[in-house]
């Protein structure tokens, strides 16, 4: 809708970019307005309502630059404010919120994307979708108005218009009743995003994942009003009290902790590794499909994927897979989230056919149609483990298909107390076998502190008893 566009403020404005529901669209705005203002020549910060990889993983390639996380259950106020401050270094921010605009985890809307926007003192732009649709929108956008006046709603978009006449309806009837610009109408666009068992397919694992990218940014550029939509971002109002986080002296040798990144382990969290190298790491990438062997190293994290589409491939590289667990058995230190605790399993059955894993614990594993957890998790390590102390309490979360069908152990045997969540099993996670933990909750950094530094801790322990002997 527009051809130009010019910001002259020295410090960076932005928008929060959310939705009256989940799947309302929010996604396609904020990826195709990314990725439109970049190829205007302007910087982009993206940042994502946790918690999330996917979305974010669509963001950072649309904003050619890294999307970091925004998740006020796993992050104190200030430490998510300290997060915010320490990255908005664009000319341009852009925040996408979470299912709906109000949705908390509760009726009071706590943890909500309207929390965020408040917190941050950003504006909200507010996507609708309009399916079978005219007058009510402008009801649904009056209600997200009048329900919280300190939410700042200054632009709708409208999602999934159909004709041009239902545009104009909708349109009208939002401005009319509701005094907010109507600054896009985008038609029902199909096959955006490849949908799979999670949701979206992560850009990773889509091979049309830049042409998908570029065409976002031309509906953005037909479709929004990216003129209006830059005219009514806001400088963001925040306050930081301290620092993010401590950052360890550099060491005189940096210890090596590999970080497994391929099409089956694909979640990290920017402030994940930063935080490692923070604290003294030098990072190596690994492939476990296509790498022989481990590398030397000190120390290992394996994030979460999707090893269950990965399977025959992981279970092919069977050279790599014992390597590792050659190295566990040594004593590497090594963190496992999700599908690292999978991989670190027996084996996984699909669909009849079972395909060997790695074989540090005896653990077989299968997959549901449904959600097998999803959402927040609390721990308590209650259990010798390589990583936390007695009594640490660690926020994460869980969101997995897989399931767990033959483990020879005992639920006693895992560290952690789930006090929310369902973890491993019997309300409990975090199998241990030497200095390895592997668990089912992600735990972010930021919320997270100790981790990285016990992380790279044990790896300077390891490194330091294997040089003495």
């Amino acid at each position: 809708m527009g051809t130009t566009t010019s910001m002259t403020a020295d410090a960076p404005r932005g928008l929060l970019i959310a939705g009256t529901g989940g799947g309302t669209g929010k996604s396609v705005v904020a990826v195709g307005l990314a990725a439109a203002l970049v190829r205007r020549g302007m910087r982009v910060t993206p940042f994502k309502k946790g918690p999330d990889y996917i979305d974010a993983g669509w963001l950072q390639m649309a904003a050619a630059a890294p999307c970091y996380s925004l998740d006020p259950y796993l992050m104190d106020e200030t430490a998510l404010l300290a997060n915010f401050s320490r990255h908005d270094d664009g000319e341009v921010v852009l925040v996408e919120g979470n299912r709906g605009l109000y949705d908390g985890v509760d009726a009071g809307g706590t943890y909500s994307s309207a929390e965020l926007a408040i917190l941050l003192g950003l504006p909200v732009l507010l996507v609708v979708n309009c399916t079978k649709s005219t007058r009510t929108v402008a009801a649904m956008v009056l209600g997200c108005k009048q329900l919280d006046p300190r939410v700042d709603i200054r632009g709708v978009v409208l999602n999934r218009v159909g004709t041009a006449r239902h545009e104009a309806l909708v349109r009208e009837a939002v401005e009319r009743y509701t005094a907010i610009p109507v600054v896009g109408a985008v038609p029902r666009l199909t096959d955006v995003f490849p949908q799979r068992h999670l949701g979206v397919t992560p850009c990773p694992e889509h091979d049309g994942a830049q042409e998908a990218v570029a065409s976002l940014a031309e509906a953005a550029e037909r479709y929004l009003d990216i003129e209006a939509i830059v005219g009514l971002m806001g400088a963001p109002s925040v306050a930081v009290a301290e620092p993010l986080q401590e950052v360890s002296p550099p060491p005189a040798s940096p210890v090596r902790i590999g970080v497994i990144r391929d099409a089956a382990f694909q979640f990290y969290y920017p402030e994940n590794l930063e935080a490692l190298a923070a604290q003294g790491a030098e990072l190596v990438e690994i492939n476990a499909i296509g790498d022989p062997e481990l590398p030397a190293l000190d120390g290992l994290y394996i994030g979460g994927g999707f090893p269950e589409t990965n399977a025959r491939f992981l279970a092919a590289n069977s050279s790599f897979r014992r390597s590792l667990r050659e190295r566990a058995e040594a004593g590497l230190p090594i963190y496992a989230e999700c599908g690292g605790l999978i991989y670190l399993g027996e084996s996984i059955v699909l669909e009849g056919e079972e395909f060997p894993l790695v074989g540090v614990f005896p653990v077989r594993f299968g997959l549901e149609k449904k959600p097998q957890a999803h959402g927040y998790t609390v721990l308590v390590a209650d259990n010798d483990n390589p990583f936390y102390p007695p009594g640490t309490e660690i926020k994460g979360h869980e969101f997995r298909y897989s399931r767990i069908s033959a483990w020879s152990g005992a639920s006693r045997d895992l560290a952690l107390a789930v006090k929310r969540g369902v973890g491993f099993m019997g309300k409990r996670d975090g199998l241990v076998y030497k200095n390895v933990l592997a668990l089912y909750t992600h735990v972010h950094a930021v919320g997270t502190p100790q981790w990285a530094r016990a992380l790279v801790a044990r790896a300077r322990q390891w490194r330091e008893e294997r040089t003495v002997r």
